[in-house]
């Protein structure tokens, strides 16, 4: 048994924010209903790379990546067919995922207000950029202005260039994830109310949420942060040094773990030097220590430079790139990566849950073909007859 077996989910989600969400519970046991539209299906199908650098909406690896553990039906909610059909599949439904822009839900008669009359235990959530009020609600949004917008994009960068996105769908996935924990939060406070309810996510604020120390620096201090780099502000070296084979990511941010790793580097006599006794002097000339340094990383592997390090205890790591994460001993001792075969990629690796459960352990399964699952859930579940289903196929409902 999984953690969340028995539960059912809607997932009416495009492309990244909500179908991670529903991607998480699905990991856990839930049951999935991933429904899209009838021609085009989830934008996320449209989305590169595809294998083979062949555009095909059964081989987008972004789509395939965010689906699995789904069951996928088709369903044109743009009909009021499609709408009522809806209205039956919600009934038994314990939750509900959309990123639709605010507005889009009412203004198909599926506003929260009207589907809790139908199912009062709904857990409906809805993860836009802005959320569902306020004066950006109708604003066009993305990777870039969630960054902009939530301060996280000043804070990145070098001090002396402009401000710097992180890399990837960062913010989307963020909306995921918090959407996924208002779920659960949700679920336990129905098994006390027996009552649903709405929340309401907000990229935005998803991305404000995970600033470190800066919002409560400028709080209690009034000083606004500005971009350090790879730097850290209050020691060196805590950044990252270029070696014979990449890169690799030192921090020793105590002065006892920098003393360490001067002595195996065999330069104790630095911490002699006025400029080079604590991690602030350091900070302060950084450049010479760098200077001083960087010919010792250059020499060496970063697989002889981590071990190294860590075997005294200094915190270091490879900067490794996507093919480096695939391959990584720890990764693979920890069986992140999950194998799942598709019938139109083949067997491939995906990535797992980052935590492991001792009784209910998750599970895997690809990704659903657009409507894979039609007959299941409308003939099956629904008990509609194989005429009115075609029916439904011809007029553009499924």
């Amino acid at each position: 048994m999984q953690a969340l077996e028995g539960i059912k989910v809607l997932d009416l989600s495009q492309l990244v924010s909500g179908s991670y969400c529903a991607k998480l519970l699905g990991a856990l046991g839930a049951e999935i209903i991933k429904i899209e539209t009838p021609a085009r299906g989830d934008q996320a199908r449209n989305a590169g790379p595809f294998l083979e650098d062949t555009p095909h909406p059964e081989r987008s690896a972004l789509f395939l990546y965010l689906n699995t553990n789904k069951k996928g039906i088709t369903l044109n909610l743009e009909t009021e067919a499609g709408v009522n059909i809806f209205k039956v599949l919600l009934k038994d439904a314990d939750v509900l995922i959309e990123n639709f822009k605010p507005g889009y839900m009412p203004g198909l008669g599926l506003g929260y207000e009207t589907l809790e009359k139908i199912n009062s235990s709904l857990v409906m959530v809805s993860v836009t950029d802005f959320g569902q009020t306020g004066p950006y609600k109708d604003y066009k949004g993305g990777r870039l202005v969630a960054n902009a917008l939530s301060g996280y994009m000043y804070i990145n960068g070098n001090p002396e260039r402009e401000p710097l996105a992180g890399g990837g769908e960062q913010p989307a996935y963020q909306g995921g994830l918090h959407a996924y924990a208002g779920i659960m939060a949700a679920l336990i406070s129905r098994e006390t109310t027996g009552q649903g309810q709405y929340i309401d996510v907000s990229i935005m604020e998803c991305m404000a949420s995970i600033h470190q120390f800066t919002i409560n620096r400028y709080v209690y201090s009034g000083k606004i942060q500005n971009r350090i780099g790879n730097r850290y502000m209050y020691s060196h070296p805590t950044t990252i040094y270029p070696c014979k084979d990449g890169y690799v990511s030192i921090s020793p941010s105590m002065d006892e773990q920098a003393e360490r790793m001067l002595l195996l580097m065999e330069m104790p006599h630095l911490l002699e030097d006025p400029r080079f006794e604590t991690g602030f002097h350091r900070l302060a000339h950084a450049e010479e220590f760098d200077e001083l340094v960087k010919p010792w990383f250059l020499e060496r592997s970063k697989e002889e430079i981590v071990k190294l390090c860590q075997e005294w205890r200094v915190p270091a790591a490879y900067v490794n790139n996507v093919a480096d994460l695939l391959d990584d001993e720890q990764y693979k001792a920890r069986h992140y990566w999950v194998m799942l075969d598709h019938p139109e990629t083949g067997m491939r690796p995906y990535a797992g849950p980052p935590f492991k459960m001792s009784e209910t352990p998750t599970e895997y399964e690809r990704a659903p073909l657009l409507g894979e699952h039609n007959d299941e859930i409308y003939l099956g579940r629904l008990g509609l007859s194989r005429d009115e289903l075609e029916k439904l196929r011809e007029n553009g409902v499924v």
